[in-house]
């Protein structure tokens, strides 16, 4: 079955769900029914806040970078008798500082499959500005969905 051209309900409305790559915003729904682009200037604000919501993540994973090199460096200075709770209350933040870096990317990943190439663009463009602004770190971890 396939699933080009489908139609969602959106408030009376209709929601253009495209499985191949194009650049028509017409109908243009991006992941929910309510953030649906009807005007040049609803596609501009759509599209700028795409490129926030993915520099949003590069800074979710710079703050996640530092939490644990900051971390380890207050573990390494902690008495012995007190490293194994501090380890735990690590653990637990950097296992929330994950959680978060997994549901922020597979939201991204919901952004990018809207075939559209001007939200794919902005996802690009996002990243992109994300990097500059938040990319203290070193860039070789992966870029993947988690």
């Amino acid at each position: 079955m396939g699933h080009g051209g489908m139609d969602m309900p959106s408030d009376g409305a209709k929601c253009n769900m495209n499985m191949l790559f194009t650049w028509d915003t017409t109908s243009l729904c991006i992941v929910f029914p309510q953030w649906r682009v009807s005007s040049t200037i609803t596609l501009i604000i759509s599209l700028l806040g795409v490129i926030l919501l993915t520099a949003g993540y590069e800074f979710v994973r710079e703050m996640s970078r530092r939490y644990e090199t900051s971390s380890a460096e207050y573990v390494n200075k902690l008495p012995r008798k007190n490293v194994d709770d501090a380890e735990k209350k690590q653990k637990l933040i950097k296992a929330v500082f994950y959680a978060v870096q997994v549901f922020y990317s597979f939201f991204i990943m919901l952004l990018f499959m809207t075939y559209n190439g001007w939200v794919m663009l902005s996802v690009a463009v996002g990243a992109f500005v994300g990097y500059l602004a938040f990319g203290d770190s070193s860039s070789t971890k992966s870029v993947a969905c988690h």
